[in-house]
């Protein structure tokens, strides 16, 4: 027989109460004589007599379970406790059943209470057992209910020994049950829906009977629970939560509730929503609505409305309970009367931040929505919303204050959360916990409490002024029938505008309502309060009225307006941000206009990088189509988010890159084993076969640029004998990888909302367009031992393999390794003639064309790739996909001088710098000259003072670029 460890039990605040617990409890009988006598009972027995009259009475009503407890410890207690319960079926009679209940809610809220006290169980599993209970109460009452109903000809169950499953009623846990995080006196809260359209019903519950029907299982179940009788009540219930509760019936039709939360329903019943889980009844009936229901809950785009309303609640519930802490200099008269659930620095600020957070992110990171209010703070620290420090602490308070919480109902079995007002009261309630005395009680107390407090001000009670006390602001005002009211032209003008009439028509346009985005009055009330700071931002740029005309473009574009203006108001740096990138980059205006979660990324901490979130987001994903759209809108999200840190001046050439290139690496390495998963479950698999992808290009160098195709090749191998794959379709080995690698490719380029993935060129593959899409290892083998072109070689330098099986991806490695160290007589010539026809038949196109530029980026790469094919034989470490490793990697072998590989790395980072810059603000054509607001951020990133100085720069250094390329390659001539 096990024991349990030897806890420490709080001494008894009233000593004579707890002689007389032990005096009553050795009377009971033989063992319950000799437990008193055992001195860690006694002192257990005593706790609990001078502590808590409630825990007394229990221990002597229920001694077996008090030496179940003693001798096996609170698992084996409350599992008996269960069986018990698990042992009554639902045909038993109302009083069996009813005892049944009420006994087992004793025994377990006796040992709860003991393995809390003792502090023997995590609060975890005190709030799991209570709430495990509760759930197992719930489904034997819900199963009584239908199987009377059954019984008496009201339904015709699919199953009377089983009348939950295809029952038409589901009971859905609410709250602190949903969580799994009930506290020790606390009331359940549930809705109750039913199905009307469930082929359950008989003619006694015919159409029109069927809502008081359902009425009837509902009140029947609520007297289970809460009615007391001599042997106790079980849990008193709350079906407040319920859509509408002042109007509706206790239990509502499902289709009812779908219709009310789709059309009405606000953002704390969505808060709510988060925790809701099907607890008792039909179980898929109960899932299946919090599916239908799902986008209500967890909106797609970034939620910042959400944090008003809530907020706003939480002050109303202030008001009502008295707020924050008393400002009195004796900590126990500060804390005295103060509720710690939802006072200041109370239990539901940390649940009310928490489902916050989960509301504002969880609509787009699925992997945010967890239940639990720990499990859930955890998870927000992990994806960077939550700072660490800050979530460690408030899972210290959370946990602190719950034990509090804890101990204030055990000791009469009430549900209060505030601390006691008397004195004597207070010093009982400290004595309970452990303290010494009241005074550490209440430091203690004020300590978790501050911190709370603190934590929760950091999300909710700083919320920046989007007004601007300046005089163009001050002037800003478009009532009235005046075309052009003057003072609000003056403002304009003063702002930058150089059309106040234009701005001033559209700018009533939106107050009118007239743009979709809008049309709500919430919506007009946050552009009000937001427009000063909107004009004053876009006054900013160099060309204000193009980007005013950009931001209404982007505006109009938006299906409704609360979320974003919220999101501005809460972040007012985000509309700074917003306006350069308008005014400097119409190609990233006109993806902000199509694409408005494209803001997202502007937001999202950077504690977990793109990818890896990527990764983790799709880690239970199955569903193909839903795999491919998370995956699209990621890169989207990244792709953005990396413009803009390359215009603000955060991210260098390199750097965007690197972060450009992982992005694709993540989304092509997550959706091969998907797409072939769905590909091979209709066409079959091939034994023993793989195809793997190999990056080249950009994407093979890790320097992607926005708006970068990917370069790829695809390349597979079988055994041998394998000849056909096997399952539901049988097909030729290679016609079943070809068809494969379309699959993969459409995957990639599938149009989206917010376009293609990416672009993809297949070009580099063997035999180019000419030959098949994916190409078998030996054919590669083959081609580049007979029959590769040098341009061809030169490309599968910047090759990387970076999705397959393992095995197969260093077999492919090897391989093109083998190809790059092949013949090379002939390597100098070809390259510079190839450079030649590039230079007649693809002229650069103006001044900022620095690619095909004479001097420009291509002669740095072909200087590169020809000297590694040059010398891979004999000198492989000189093989690098990265052009600059590779300059470096050559120079440290000794190929180039390292002056001539400084200046080269040099030209790469440059050209890679205007290229990379150029893409994002004006696109692939540049002109002669460069608009101000897109000069800005190449000038910041080149170090250069204006444009003209830049010019002479790059062209002095593509003259070194060329001269190295006529040393190392050969002439080209002019």
């Amino acid at each position: 027989m096990t024991t349990v460890p030897q806890p420490v039990w709080p001494d008894p605040f009233d000593p004579a109460a707890a002689d007389r617990l032990i005096e009553r409890f050795a009377v009971l009988g033989r063992t319950e004589a000799r437990l008193a006598a055992r001195g860690n009972v006694a002192a257990m027995l005593r706790c609990l007599g001078g502590n808590s009259p409630y825990l007394s009475d229990l221990a002597l009503r229920e001694a077996g379970t008090v030496a179940r407890f003693v001798a096996n410890g609170p698992d084996t207690a409350v599992a008996a406790a269960m069986k018990g319960l698990a042992l009554v079926k639902p045909d038993a009679g109302r009083p069996k059943v009813a005892a049944a209940l009420r006994q087992a809610k004793r025994q377990v809220a006796l040992v709860c209470a003991l393995a809390d006290i003792g502090g023997l169980w995590k609060l975890e599993q005190i709030t799991g057992s209570l709430s495990g209970l509760a759930e197992a109460t719930l489904s034997l009452a819900v199963a009584h209910l239908l199987r009377a109903a059954h019984d008496a000809g009201d339904l015709a169950l699919p199953d009377p020994n089983n009348p939950g499953v295809g029952g038409g009623f589901t009971v859905l846990g609410m709250g602190k049950l949903g969580a799994r995080e009930l506290n020790y006196s606390s009331d359940i809260d549930l809705v109750l829906l039913f199905d009307p359209a469930a082929p359950i019903y008989t003619e006694r519950t015919s159409d029109h009977a069927r809502v008081g029907f359902a009425a009837r299982i509902a009140r029947g179940l609520v007297a289970l629970m809460e009615t007391r009788d001599a042997d106790g009540y079980v849990f008193r219930t709350d079906l407040r939560l319920r859509p509408d509760p002042a109007a509706t019936p206790p239990a509502i039709a499902i289709n009812n509730a779908i219709t009310y939360y789709e059309s009405m329903g606000q953002n704390w019943e969505r808060a709510a929503m988060i925790k809701a889980r099907p607890v008792a009844g039909d179980l898929d009936l109960g899932l299946g609505f919090l599916e239908a229901i799902r986008p209500f809950v967890w909106r797609r785009g970034l939620d910042f409305a959400a944090v008003a309303d809530i907020q706003a609640m939480k002050r109303r519930i202030d008001e009502h309970k008295g707020g924050a802490l008393s400002d009195e200099a004796d900590p126990v008269t500060r804390i005295a009367g103060h509720n710690i659930k939802l006072g200041g620095g109370g239990i539901r600020e940390i649940e009310f931040l928490v489902q916050t957070l989960q509301l504002v992110w969880g609509g787009r990171d699925p992997g945010l929505r967890g239940r639990t209010t720990l499990g859930a703070l955890k998870l927000l620290s992990r994806a960077g919303h939550v700072p660490r420090r800050a979530a460690r602490e408030l899972a210290a308070a959370y946990r602190f204050l719950r034990q509090v919480e804890h101990r204030l109902q055990m000791i009469n079995d009430r549900q209060t959360h505030s601390i006691p007002e008397k004195p004597e009261d207070l010093a009982r309630i400290a004595q309970f916990l452990g303290f010494r005395d009241a005074v550490s009680f209440a430091l203690a107390l004020i300590h978790q409490m501050t911190r709370v407090r603190d934590r929760y001000a950091e999300v909710f009670d700083v919320l920046p002024s989007p007004l601007y006390e300046t005089s163009p602001v001050l002037g800003l005002d478009f009532s009235g029938d005046e075309s052009a009211p003057p003072t609000a032209v003056a403002a304009l003008k003063e702002m930058g505008f150089a059309a106040p009439e234009h701005i001033i028509t559209r700018v009533r346009a939106w107050i009118a309502g007239h743009v979709r985005a809008l049309r709500s009055e919430r919506a007009r009330e946050l552009m009000n309060q937001m427009l000063p700071l909107v004009l004053a931002r876009i006054g900013g740029q160099p060309h204000p009225d193009d980007t005013f005309a950009r931001f209404d473009r982007f505006l109009s574009a938006q299906p409704a307006g609360v979320q974003l203006l919220s999101l501005f108001q809460r972040n007012p740096n985000l509309m700074d941000r917003i306006a350069a990138v308008l005014g400097a980059s119409p190609r990233l205006a006109d993806h902000l206009a199509a694409n408005a979660s494209a803001l997202e990324g502007l937001l999202s901490p950077e504690e977990e990088d793109a990818p890896s979130a990527l990764r983790r987001r799709l880690r239970d994903e199955r569903d193909i189509e839903g795999a491919i759209q998370r995956t699209s809108r990621a890169v989207k999200e990244e792709d953005f988010a990396i413009s803009v840190a390359t215009m603000e001046g955060r991210l260098d050439a390199d750097e965007a890159g690197i972060r450009r290139t992982a992005m694709a690496d993540a989304a092509l390495t997550a959706l091969l084993p998907l797409v072939q998963a769905d590909f091979s479950a209709r066409f079959g698999r091939v034994r023993g076969g793989g195809m793997v992808v190999v990056a080249l290009g950009k994407a093979g160098g890790r320097e992607m640029l926005a708006g970068s195709d990917l370069d790829l090749m695809l390349i597979y191998d079988h055994p041998a004998d394998v000849t056909e794959s096997h399952g539901a379709r049988n097909m030729a080995s290679s016609q079943w990888f070809v068809r494969l690698a379309h699959t993969y490719v459409a995957a990639l380029t599938a149009p989206g909302v917010e376009g293609r993935m990416y672009d993809v060129d297949m070009r580099l593959r063997p035999s180019g367009n000419k030959g098949p899409v994916a190409v078998s290892l030996n054919a590669f083998r083959h081609y580049h031992e007979h029959d590769a072109w040098t341009w061809e070689r030169m490309a599968l330098t910047r090759a990387r393999v970076i999705a397959g099986p393992a095995a197969l991806r260093e077999l492919v490695t090897h391989a093109i390794g083998t190809a790059i160290a092949g013949e090379s007589k002939t390597v100098r010539e070809d390259a510079a003639a190839m450079r030649k026809r590039m230079l007649r038949e693809l002229p650069p196109d103006g001044p900022w064309d620095v690619k095909p530029r004479p001097g420009g980026q291509v002669e740095v790469e072909f200087i590169a790739q020809v000297l590694q094919l040059l010398h891979a034989g004999t000198k492989p470490e000189v093989l690098s996909p990265t052009t600059r490793e590779a300059l470096r990697r050559l120079a440290a072998a000794g190929v180039l001088p390292a002056p001539e590989a400084e200046m080269l790395v040099r030209a790469d980072h440059t050209w890679r710098t205007v290229q990379g810059i150029l893409r994002i603000t004006v696109g692939r054509e540049a002109g002669e000259t460069l608009p101000e607001a897109s000069a800005r951020p190449l000038l910041r990133a080149l170090g250069a003072q204006d444009l003209a100085a830049l010019r002479v720069e790059l062209e002095a250094l593509a003259g070194e670029v060329r001269g190295a390329f006529v040393r190392y390659v050969g002439p080209v001539g002019k």
